[in-house]
């Protein structure tokens, strides 16, 4: 019985190989969020994943947001936030609460889980060495901008002081605030600021964690999964997807337009998702090629 256990564990280390020499020193940008980022058990999964990475010679880089921990504060502080196209309308009032939540609460709590395994996380935010610079976006409402506050588009990614930590062989954790040129803070989205870091950075692999398997062919009336397309067929599909799909879907189409070779939506809800997408031939999710 001991042996045939040991078999089945030789052999999930054996179909990982190619995938361990194909990936050895790559750069994989990783958007968290969703629920992987609020179950606690998933949560440490997802810190071990991220070592799992590191010790495997991939050279992970994570992009976060947290919907769920700011609406949460809002709530306690009894300021109204409400979305308009699926983004969140963002008073300078508001958006002291993102940035605290953010930076000082949601980040620091990831680097400490990736700790835990040994002196590698270090957090940034977008504003840290002009990481990222944003420009106010307006949202789309029947065809005409709506203004919503300090919310932003990324318009430059200097990703310099990402490279020194990732040449240092640590593992950057980057909050999705942005710097403004005239000294505003803006909030960005983090699928959106996952794909601009992928690209600044030349990654091998931008991958999106979600609350969903992936794309479905035609969703409600389909749950088949769409297990991987062009950038091309994403284009033609985005108009129909849901909301909360086309900032990720937009993401992976920036991505591999880009230049990143893989884009990929997975379900954060399943234990270890991001290993099972990388090292294992039938991978999950959906992966986004370039045309």
């Amino acid at each position: 019985m001991r042996a045939g256990t040991a078999h089945a564990k030789a052999g999930v280390l054996i179909e990982a190989l190619p995938w361990l020499e194909r990936f050895h020193g790559a750069t994989i940008v990783i958007k968290y969020g969703g629920n992987a980022m609020t179950d606690e058990a998933l949560k440490e999964g997802f810190a071990e994943d991220i070592v799992f990475l590191r010790y495997a010679g991939l050279r992970p880089v994570v992009v976060h947001g947290g919907g769920p921990q700011i609406s949460e504060h809002l709530d306690r502080l009894g300021i109204e936030s409400t979305f308009t196209a699926g983004l969140r309308v963002t008073t300078p009032e508001a958006m002291k609460v993102v940035r605290m939540v953010l930076v000082g609460q949601v980040n620091r709590d990831i680097v400490g889980l990736v700790n835990r395994h040994g002196p590698f996380a270090v957090g940034l935010s977008g504003e840290d060495a002009h990481l990222f610079t944003a420009e106010r976006k307006s949202a789309m409402v029947d065809g005409s901008p709506v203004d919503i506050g300090q919310v932003g588009e990324i318009v430059k990614v200097e990703p310099g002081a990402v490279q020194a930590l990732i040449a240092d062989g640590r593992i950057p954790v980057v909050s999705s605030v942005a710097r403004g040129v005239d000294g505003e803070v803006f909030n960005v989205n983090a699928d959106t600021a996952a794909a601009a870091l992928a690209v600044a950075l030349s990654a091998e692999k931008l991958v999106v964690l979600t609350d969903v398997e992936g794309l479905y062919a035609n969703w409600p009336d389909n749950t088949e999964l769409i297990d991987q397309l062009d950038a091309a067929e994403l284009e033609r599909l985005i108009p129909s997807l849901s909301s909360g799909m086309v900032p990720k879907m937009e993401a992976c189409l920036t991505a591999v337009q880009g230049g990143v070779p893989q884009a990929h939506v997975l379900d954060g809800r399943v234990p270890h998702s991001l290993l099972l997408e990388i090292f294992t031939n039938e991978g999950i999710g959906t992966m986004v090629m370039p045309s």
